[in-house]
């Protein structure tokens, strides 16, 4: 290599481009290696194994690091002229390069780095020793070649130190800058491959700039490809959607704590459902603001090492001075170990990267105790009421091209409890569904939006009850016409709801009892579960069956949890709840007598709380109304008894009972099965349907034995059998009930 000097010409006060300074950057490193080369090559005297540099030890090496100086570099003695010129050569560019960036540092990214991590001289040197071999591969032989290894082409701590600094003392204090917690290495500017398991020597170990470094320090602004399927990134000129109007007072609230000239440490807790607007609001807000927002899925980061990807997230809100907003976030809010050492960890990021962090979950997170040293505020975002969501949807379709004249946005709105987002993705749906029809049937129609608005709704509920789906309509059941009219007045309370709680105000003067609970009653097989299928086939709601006596627990304090889960899944599954077996939680409430008895009264009053906090259609039914408490029917809607079937309406029942392709017998009287057999309507469906086995067994028509047969099961079932005598059609008698 040669000793000649580089010549520093005056050139223009100020950088054309970032290159060009980068440029002098590399050639003032050049002149630190040459110094360094000097350094080295008066302390090595020439020796036939310099060819094995790196691979063989010779005492000619040895000895002389035996007389060192522990790390104090002198001027070499025998080159000191030109050891003087490089030096001065060095100051004069170091100058220069200080001088014509000074109006240009906002463009130069290493300045940049600078300011954001609070780096010092050293430690931006530093990126640039590891940013050369990225540049320029003459650096990797360069490193190699000082390290006396030919394969160390990264540069060491030991290399960077000798380049950048002089005394012993100098480089023993330096050595903070490569602590796990200093700048460097805590936003993962730099990265060591040995990592800080302690195993070899800091001085020893390499140093390699990150690839996201790279791509910043060449001007590139690439998101890191380990954390880009996690995130979302939105520039503060961005059109975010409009907020709706009831959230204009949080926006204003937020805005007044914010502008009070601190802004430190200002945490944002949005809660509530999915869709509900938390990510908008988020948006909307870094808008106002002037700034980037990156919105990242932490359910996501959850899939590699959290704690790196965390801080790989945080370095990228840095550099793009972007506010967070963690989405997700329930995530971490469990009683895992895990999970909370993780959440702590979040929390450290958002504080060091971050001025302004929202987290958003669908519940409320209890951080008081870990956000002590940082201003929080608490926002609940609520579901839209259904004067609200009629509104949504009447904006929603009006921007989908066809006619909406059939469409029902007062009945979507009272039957579906959404959010804004959950109707935004049912109508994309929906629209899908109706291009698959061809022309001129590919509008939409109420059909396909309460389709999709089925499949948008939560399937939690599933796991906890068992989905039903009707079969029956309204031709299909008997009952007084009464009855009937109570049932359809139900329907009309679901599809009515938006227009009376909303546009006409009821709303506001109910805080609890919006939704709408029925109570059947009456003896098995009278109705009650087809009258609920055909309420949910009417409404095309779903239908979810519950077991109370599953529900019940002999344990203190496990039917609410019990009943708890089921109305959490519930609040989200925009269905028809119908619970069985009402009577074995719904009996008279006794006479507080022992710990019992005060129990049972407590998980009775929590029932009624639940029922009166659930806003959709909930139905119970009891074989028994007499045990039911006065205080809890009189808490419900609708009450609807289903009397055991007369004559009349058991002969309709068995006229009914029969699909067009069955054949009976001409023999058959269902007119004379109905006055002879006093059975319910389940009763006689499973009648008929034995009876139709017999009949396909024989390969007849169903005949007047088959029935019979049945019928004699069916009262074996009961637990009252008949006798021969009495298992004989006789239009003039009635078996006894």
């Amino acid at each position: 290599m040669s000793s000649t000097p580089a010549v520093i010409e005056d050139r223009s006060p100020a950088y054309a481009h970032y290159w060009e300074y980068l440029c002098d950057e590399l050639r003032r490193l050049d002149l630190l290696i040459h110094l360094q080369l000097l350094r080295q090559g008066d302390k090595q005297p020439a020796s036939p194994l310099d060819q094995f540099r790196g691979l063989v030890l010779s005492e000619t090496e040895i000895y002389p690091l035996l007389q060192s100086n522990n790390g104090d570099s002198a001027e070499p003695s025998d080159a000191s002229l030109e050891y003087q010129e490089l030096t001065a050569t060095l100051a004069k560019l170091e100058n220069e390069i200080q001088e014509r960036r000074a109006n240009m540092e906002h463009d130069i990214p290493l300045a940049r780095l600078a300011q954001i991590f609070q780096l010092s001289k050293f430690e931006v040197d530093c990126l640039l020793i590891a940013l050369a071999p990225e540049l320029n591969h003459k650096y990797e032989k360069l490193y190699a070649y000082l390290q006396d290894d030919v394969t160390r082409k990264k540069p060491s701590v030991d290399l960077v130190m000798n380049l950048l600094l002089q005394g012993t003392h100098e480089k023993w204090a330096a050595r903070a800058a490569f602590d796990p917690g200093a700048a460097l290495f805590r936003f993962r500017l730099l990265r060591m491959p040995e990592g800080f398991d302690g195993t070899r020597p800091l001085i020893s170990r390499f140093m390699a700039l990150d690839d996201r470094m790279v791509s910043f320090l060449l001007g590139r602004a690439d998101v890191d490809s380990r954390i880009e399927n996690a995130i979302k990134c939105y520039n503060p000129g961005e059109a975010a959607p409009k907020l709706p109007p009831e959230q204009d007072s949080i926006r204003n609230a937020v805005h007044s704590h914010i502008h009070d000239g601190n802004r430190q440490n200002f945490i944002i807790c949005c809660h509530g459902s999915y869709g509900v607007g938390k990510k908008t609001f988020a948006q909307n807000l870094a808008g106002d603001l002037g700034f980037p927002l990156i919105i990242a899925d932490v359910s996501k980061m959850l899939d590699g090492p959290f704690e790196e990807t965390t801080w790989l997230l945080g370095r990228e809100a840095l550099l793009q001075s972007a506010l967070l907003c963690l989405e997700n976030f329930d995530a971490l809010l469990t009683e895992d170990v895990t999970a909370k050492s993780r959440l702590e960890a979040l929390l450290d990021m958002s504080r060091a990267c971050s001025w302004l962090v929202f987290l958003c979950s669908t519940r409320q997170p209890n951080l008081q105790r870990l956000l002590h040293q940082s201003r929080l505020v608490d926002l609940h975002f609520p579901i839209p009421d259904a004067g609200a969501r009629k509104k949504i949807w009447e904006g929603l379709l009006s921007k989908v091209d066809g006619s909406t004249a059939n469409l029902n946005f007062a009945a979507l709105a009272s039957k579906f409890r959404f959010t804004t987002g959950q109707m935004r993705d049912a109508l994309s749906l929906a629209q899908n569904l109706a291009q698959l029809r061809p022309p001129p049937d590919n509008e939409i129609g109420m059909k396909d939006l309460e389709t999709a608005c089925r499949s948008q709704s939560n399937q939690k509920l599933g796991t906890l009850a068992r989905k039903i789906t009707p079969v029956n309509s309204w031709d299909d059941i008997v009952l007084p016409e009464n009855l009937l009219q109570q049932l359809r007045e139900i329907c009309q309370r679901v599809v009515h709801r938006a227009r009376v709680l909303g546009d006409w105000g009821f709303g506001r003067k109910l805080s609890l009892g919006k939704g709408i609970n029925a109570l059947f009653a009456g003896p098995s097989g009278t109705g009650k579960t087809m009258a609920t299928e055909i309420l949910a086939h009417e409404l095309g709601i779903d239908l979810y069956k519950i077991d109370l006596s599953g529900v019940v627990s002999k344990y203190i304090g496990e039917t609410e949890k019990n009943l708890d889960r089921v109305f959490e899944a519930a609040e989200d599954a925009n269905a028809i709840l119908f619970f069985d077996e009402a009577d074995s939680l719904f009996g008279k409430r006794s006479e507080v007598r022992d710990s019992h008895d005060r129990y049972a009264n407590i998980e009775i009053s929590y029932l009624l709380q639940k029922m009166e906090e659930y806003e959709g259609l909930a139905i119970l039914a009891t074989n028994l109304k007499a045990n039911l408490d006065e205080s809890f029917t009189r808490r419900l809607a609708f009450t609807v008894h289903f009397p055991f079937p007369d004559h009349a309406s058991r002969r309709l029942i068995w006229q009914k009972i029969w699909p067009t392709e069955v054949v009976l017998d001409n023999e058959v009287d269902l007119d004379c099965l109905a006055r002879q057999f006093k059975l319910s309507g389940g009763n006689i469906k499973n009648v008929a349907l034995a009876a139709a086995f017999l009949a396909a067994e024989d390969e007849s028509p169903i005949t007047v034995a088959h029935l019979l047969h049945a019928t004699g099961r069916e009262y074996q079932k009961l637990g009252k059998p008949l006798s021969p005598e009495q298992l004989v059609l006789n239009a003039f008698e009635e078996v006894p009930a």
